[in-house]
């Protein structure tokens, strides 16, 4: 289903309309040519050949039985850990942010979650339910799927620290239940099955009175604020930290690179872990500071710093020209 550099300009418009009377049978939001600049908390990224946004489970899965089974598929959250180059993508995205937000308190402990939720919102829900241990999740500038897929952490607690089991879907639309211990989780890692995709979590807790969690909360994002670049275009933190010695923010800071930018991408003068989009920026521009970056540290200190935010897409020579 996914469009080929040597489709011509007649073959694409006949797989759009294909695809755009097809829209009909789904209850989601299908689009083509889709900038994923406007996907992505950096602002940057090229378009993808297909732009699916599932309204619930069912409608993600009668979406996923109409796929070819060849169909190269990428899956996003809030696009907050993730750098879309700028030739875009091929194949298909499917974007789960908002889909099915069901938040429901399964016993005097657990809650169960769609993974479409952002982390902030089951961080303030969790709370108000009387629940807590969940409160780290408002440092997660993401969905929950997308902090289960890398086990994301924030305050030096971990997503998978919460969960008990989830449930995840396949190419063929069937929905598997697995739990925790059925996963080699590591920091910033999770290995999940070939074909398979996060579509909801239980999550275990413990009482609390909402007053305590909703001042834990604050407090937390008080902490943010004062040491995070807030309210700007960046993807959170860039680099997982190493498994030893300073953290890989300590490590940028001390190579004196705080300012430092190519083209509109600048590291953080408040967060040297974080870059910044200052407004103009190119994916390219994002992932050569991360190159220099890492070749700096590596010079100065003898160690490499592995990115923890998610490279995918075409660079800009590679892609397809959608004016051909």
């Amino acid at each position: 289903m996914g469009m080929q550099n040597t489709l011509t300009l007649n073959e694409k418009l006949d797989f759009y309309l294909m695809m755009t009377e097809k829209n009909g049978e789904y209850k989601g939001k299908f689009r083509t040519n889709e900038l994923m600049s406007r996907h992505t908390s950096w602002r940057v990224g090229g378009p993808a050949d297909q732009f699916y946004i599932p309204y619930d489970y069912e409608d993600l899965r009668n979406f996923l039985t109409q796929l070819e089974k060849s169909e190269s598929l990428t899956w996003i959250g809030l696009g907050s850990n993730l750098l879309v180059r700028d030739g875009g993508i091929r194949g298909t995205v499917i974007a789960t942010k908002n889909m099915d937000e069901k938040i429901e308190k399964q016993s005097s402990t657990n809650i169960f979650s769609g993974a479409g939720v952002s982390c902030a919102q089951l961080a303030k829900a969790s709370v108000k339910l009387g629940l807590s241990g969940a409160e780290f999740l408002i440092g997660i500038p993401g969905t929950l799927g997308g902090a289960l897929a890398m086990n994301a952490g924030a305050f030096g607690l971990e997503t998978w620290g919460v969960i008990e089991s989830v449930t995840t879907i396949n190419r063929d639309g069937i929905a598997i239940k697995r739990f925790k211990d059925e996963f080699i989780i590591g920091y910033r890692t999770v290995k999940i099955p070939a074909g398979e995709w996060f579509v909801s979590a239980n999550l275990k807790l413990f009482q609390d009175t909402e007053e305590n969690g909703k001042q834990i909360i604050k407090d937390l994002l008080s902490q943010r604020s004062r040491s995070q670049p807030i309210g700007e275009a960046s993807c959170g933190s860039v680099f997982k930290n190493p498994e030893t010695g300073d953290p890989a923010a300590k490590l940028i800071d001390d190579c004196g690179l705080k300012g430092f930018s190519v083209g509109g991408a600048a590291v953080s003068t408040k967060h040297a872990n974080f870059i910044i989009n200052e407004g103009n920026a190119t994916a390219e521009n994002i992932e050569n500071l991360i190159n220099q970056v890492q070749m700096k540290v590596l010079e100065k200190f003898s160690i490499k710093l592995i990115p923890e935010v998610r490279i995918v897409g075409d660079r800009q020579d590679v892609g397809v020209d959608f004016n051909a």
